[in-house]
């Protein structure tokens, strides 16, 4: 079993922004294996499921908001028994350009607020990360901005080209083969 979970906020007014570059990998990934997200209080998300090879793969949005993301990755977790090393966390991140998507295993937290809940939660870091590159404003006190507006149109094309190159690479995430998926994925 596997779990997928897609870090961005929920409501109309944070949708379009890049900050919620993983609910758009989830989305993506719900429309092409026909899979539909339903609210689900105990998992503190919206909840998707399909199937890869004979096993179920969960989608999960967490609607706990980016900080609390952690809540519903335990619940989630915990509920089907998904160990640590079987959840891909896909997120925005500043310090990749637009266009850019990186596979990686474990590490820190690098300051996302998202990945920090979850370690927290989890007890650990050893889940597999998606990391979509959304670029750096340039200036801290800019980030806060720049995450939670609206995507411009050429980075909002260079995300949405940023995800369908990792949804290319997905099956062989799915299947265990990280270090196949990563050569693929980073050498595009």
């Amino acid at each position: 079993m596997q779990l997928i979970v897609g870090l961005g906020n929920p409501g109309p007014e944070y949708e379009g922004t890049p900050h919620n570059a993983g609910f758009w990998f989830v989305d993506a990934v719900a429309r092409q294996h026909h899979a539909i997200f339903k609210p689900e209080k105990k998992f503190h998300g919206e909840v998707a499921r399909f199937s890869h090879a004979g096993q179920d793969v969960w989608l999960l949005k967490p609607v706990t908001y980016m900080n609390l993301s952690g809540q519903a990755v335990q619940a989630l977790a915990r509920f089907f028994k998904i160990g640590t090393e079987n959840i891909l966390v896909v997120h925005d991140d500043l310090d990749l350009p637009p266009g850019t998507a990186r596979l990686k295993q474990g590490g820190g937290h690098g300051g996302h607020n998202g990945l920090r809940d979850i370690i927290s939660k989890m007890g650990g870091n050893g889940f597999q990360r998606l990391r979509i590159g959304i670029g750096h404003p340039g200036d801290k006190s800019r980030v806060t901005g720049h995450v939670l507006k609206k995507a411009g149109k050429d980075d909002k094309i260079a995300i949405e080209n940023a995800i369908d190159a990792a949804l290319k690479v997905l099956p062989e995430v799915l299947d265990g083969e990280l270090p196949k998926a990563m050569n693929e994925l980073h050498r595009s």
